[in-house]
C-alpha cells in the first residue's frame, strides 16, 4: 500500500479525466479502466478532480464516489492525489478528510482567484493548512493562467518555509523555467526545504522543465506514455532521446492543449484509446466538429509515422 504524499514524489502522475456515459451519469465501470490504462503506461500515480477532471460539474456524493471508485481500482499501487479547491474553507476541508478517509494520498490546492498580494496568498494558504491539519499533506497548485493568481518565488518559498504539510509545487506558471530554477537555487543554498516539483501545462515544456530541476509531471495528456518515457530518458542523462520522444507528441500535445475544446480532444483520443467508453463531457460543454476530428486524425498517424522513426 502506499503511504501519504511527501516531498520525495517524483515521476508522471497522470490527471484523470471524469468518465461519463453518453446520457451524463458519471461512468464508473470506466473509471476502473481508465485507471488500469494509466497504470499500464507507467504513471507513478494518479490526481483526481483537477481542473481538468470536470469537478465543478459532481456533486458532492459524485465526487466522493468517482474518488472511492479508483482508490479501489488502483488497490495501493500507486499514490492518489485529489483535489479540494473550493470557495470556501469548510467545504474544501470536508472533501479533503472524506477522500483521506478513503485512501488517498494527498490533496491538491489552487488558490481562489480574488487573491492579490502575497500576504493575501499567504495568508490563504496558512489558512488551508490549519483547516487541513498536520496529517494531511498538500500540493500547493501554481498555475495563473486559469486562476489569475500571480504566486512569487518568494511567497512559495515562505509557504515552504513555514507549513511542513506542504509537500510539493504542482508547477504550472507560463513562461514559468527561472521560477523552478530559483527554488532549486535556494534549496541547494540551503535557504529552503526541498519540496517535490511536478509539472503540468500538458507538458508542454516539460524537457526543459526537468533541465531546470522538476522531479516529474503532474498534468493530463492523451498520451500518457510521452510523458513517462521522457522523464525516464532525462532521468537516464539520455537528454538529447528525451527531446526526441517529447518532438513525436508535441503536435498533439499542444493541439491538446487548444482553450474550450481541449478536454474534449483528449476525451475523444482517450476513448479511441479505449481508456474510456465515452468521450462525452457534462454540460456546459464544447464539443468537437468534423473540422477537429480531421486535425486529430492527422495529428495521431503523423505521430505514429514519427515515433517509428525514432524507434
Amino acid at each position: 500500500m502506499t503511504g501519504t504524499l511527501n516531498e520525495q514524489a517524483k515521476g508522471v502522475y497522470a490527471i484523470c479525466v471524469t468518465p461519463f456515459t453518453d446520457s451524463e451519469t458519471v461512468d464508473l465501470e470506466s473509471t476502473r479502466s481508465m485507471i488500469d490504462f494509466y497504470l499500464e503506461k507507467g504513471c507513478s500515480g494518479l490526481t483526481l478532480l483537477g481542473i481538468m477532471g470536470e469537478a465543478p460539474k459532481l456533486t458532492a456524493e459524485e465526487a466522493r464516489l468517482f474518488v472511492k471508485t479508483a482508490v479501489e481500482a488502483t488497490a495501493g499501487r500507486v499514490p492518489l492525489v485529489v483535489g479540494v479547491s473550493s470557495g470556501g474553507l469548510a467545504s474544501l476541508r470536508e472533501l479533503a478528510l472524506d477522500v483521506m478517509a478513503l485512501g488517498v494520498a494527498g490533496v491538491m490546492v489552487a488558490p481562489p482567484g480574488h487573491l492579490r498580494s502575497d500576504d493575501q496568498i499567504y495568508g490563504y494558504y496558512e489558512s488551508v493548512a490549519e483547516a487541513l491539519g498536520p496529517s494531511i499533506p498538500f500540493v500547493l497548485q501554481d498555475y495563473p493562467l486559469i486562476t489569475g493568481v500571480q504566486i512569487p518565488v518568494q511567497v512559495i518559498a515562505r509557504l515552504i518555509d513555514a507549513i511542513p504539510t506542504c509537500v510539493m509545487v504542482k508547477h504550472e506558471d507560463w513562461p514559468g523555467l527561472n521560477k523552478i530554477s530559483a527554488l532549486r537555487k535556494r534549496e541547494a543554498d540551503h535557504d529552503l526545504r526541498r519540496v517535490s516539483i511536478l509539472v503540468g501545462n500538458g507538458g508542454l515544456f516539460l524537457p526543459d522543465e526537468l533541465t531546470r530541476g522538476a522531479d516529474g509531471a503532474m498534468t493530463g495528456f492523451a498520451y500518457p506514455e510521452m510523458m513517462v518515457d521522457v522523464v525516464a530518458a532525462h532521468s537516464r542523462g539520455e537528454v538529447a532521446l528525451a527531446h526526441d520522444i517529447f518532438d513525436a507528441y508535441l503536435p498533439l500535445a499542444r493541439y491538446e492543449q487548444q482553450p474550450g475544446i481541449g478536454l474534449a480532444v483528449r476525451k475523444h483520443i482517450l476513448a479511441q484509446r479505449g481508456a474510456i467508453t465515452s468521450p462525452a463531457m457534462r454540460k456546459p460543454r464544447q464539443l468537437l466538429n468534423a473540422f477537429d476530428l480531421k486535425d486529430i486524425a492527422f495529428l495521431v498517424d503523423r505521430q505514429a509515422r514519427y515515433l517509428e522513426r525514432i524507434d
